[in-house]
């Protein structure tokens, strides 16, 4: 029996003594904000047994961890007709890059970067008839919390200097693949990104990744084999071009957001989230990603 909570706090204490915590997400006014010396942890088992210390209740902007709800809402509803319009291959490039849209005549190369997200994006607004309410719906009963929300003040920031995300859409558009208005979609996308969420809610939401597409509640979202396309994803996708260091060192598939969230699983094991907003050079949380390393290296749990 793997002592969870014991290892937990370990990994707590030692984020507590850190110094070198990465520095907050600039470029979005909104995060700048956030203090530093913030560190949250929370895991849920395939039993529904939750642990966690730290700051693992206080929410904050999940940002890019939103692609994935987002990417599996769209899955869930088009089925496999949406590789159609976004790859599945790694990217090499931060998530912000253009240069292989252009390359490629706009098929971004996963839905975990920018463009493929605003792609995702353009999807749902074109199925929902209330985009960003159904969207909020559908994460809050994944999480089986009503009370998750969107943050409009960090919605608004990102509106304010998303001057890449408009370039990335009017490129798609470009390149017609982009169905929508572009401000709809970006209004859509930005508010994806703002949600507000703890530590303890992401897990809950992601418990569907480690469940064979079934939420906590034993409702089903996805099929099994969506389940697998999208943790494959997260193994070779969600972390940018950090994805590969990410495996060498934690071993589990996960997505990662400027906010300074990251949440990691392990197939009919367990789930987990963590929350440091200082990042590291490749935008992924500093504290976070050596958290995960010592959780998977003391616990020997990992997909290798």
């Amino acid at each position: 029996m793997v002592d969870f909570q014991g290892i937990i706090n370990g990994i707590n204490a030692t984020a507590a003594k850190t110094d070198n915590r990465g520095l907050c997400a600039t470029y979005i006014p909104e995060l700048a904000k956030v203090d530093l010396a913030k560190f949250g942890i929370h895991l849920i088992n395939i039993q529904q047994q939750s642990f966690s210390s730290g700051d693992s209740d206080e929410r904050f902007s999940i940002q890019s961890i939103s692609k994935v709800f987002t990417l599996s809402m769209a899955l869930g509803l088009v089925g496999e007709k949406l590789w159609q319009r976004v790859d599945v291959e790694p990217s090499g490039d931060p998530f912000n890059h253009l240069s292989l849209l252009e390359m490629e005549n706009g098929i971004p190369r996963n839905p975990l970067i920018n463009p493929g997200a605003i792609v995702v994006a353009d999807i749902l607004v074109s199925l929902l008839e209330n985009p960003k309410e159904d969207f909020l719906a559908y994460v809050k009963n994944l999480a089986n919390d009503d009370s998750i929300n969107y943050d409009e003040e960090v919605a608004r920031s990102e509106k304010m200097t998303g001057f890449r995300n408009y370039a990335a859409a009017n490129l798609l558009k470009s390149y017609k693949n982009l169905v929508n208005d572009v401000d709809t979609v970006l209004d859509f996308y930005f508010h994806q990104c703002s949600i507000s969420m703890s530590c303890a809610q992401l897990a809950n939401a992601f418990f569907m990744f480690i469940n064979h597409g079934k939420c906590k509640k034993n409702n089903t979202f996805l099929t099994t084999r969506q389940v697998k396309r999208i943790n494959s994803l997260m193994l070779t996708c969600g972390f940018y071009d950090e994805a590969g260091e990410f495996a060498f060192e934690v071993g589990l598939p996960g997505k990662s957001g400027v906010g300074g969230g990251i949440v990691a699983l392990l197939p009919n094991k367990f789930c987990v989230a963590t929350w440091s907003p200082g990042l590291n050079a490749k935008g992924n949380s500093k504290l976070g990603m050596l958290a995960l390393e010592r959780l998977t290296t003391q616990t020997e749990l990992s997909i290798f």
